[in-house]
């Protein structure tokens, strides 16, 4: 009921206010449906702080690797070490075909540049596997 309540509030203002709730990321505690609803919005409310002070970290974390990757990277030119590199900050996991649509970049200068950023320290590759890679910002 909560979250159908909510919904429809968001829905009618316009996108004045909060537009998303990350919700999730506060942990089960704010979806659980058990208990009063009294203890139940508690948890809700409990839930959205939580998140939302998780989702304030991650983003800063994101800002200050952006910044730390664009001096590291200062040195390389052309254009796909800047798209990469605004990619890899707005998506939580790339891989290269989407790395290479995102950018518009061959798919040689995309592996090219995340295997140095790998290197560097900037990335690291998730999935371990040869063929079907992913790649995140390394905090």
């Amino acid at each position: 009921m909560e979250a159908a309540v909510t919904a429809a509030r968001i829905a009618a203002s316009e996108g004045k206010g909060v537009v998303f709730a990350p919700l999730a990321m506060g942990g089960a505690g704010g979806i659980r449906a058990s208990g009063p609803p009294a203890m139940r919005l508690r948890r809700w409310l409990d839930g959205m702080e939580a998140a939302a002070l998780t989702a304030m970290r991650h983003l800063d974390d994101i800002e200050a690797w952006s910044a730390r990757s664009e001096t590291i990277m200062m040195s390389l030119s052309g254009k796909t070490p800047p798209a990469l590199r605004a990619v890899l900050t707005e998506w939580p996991l790339v891989s290269a075909p989407m790395a290479e649509k995102l950018t518009g970049a061959s798919r040689a200068a995309v592996q090219r540049n995340l295997t140095w950023m790998e290197q560097k320290g900037l990335i690291r590759e998730l999935t371990g596997q040869g063929r079907f890679r992913m790649w995140r910002a390394l905090n």
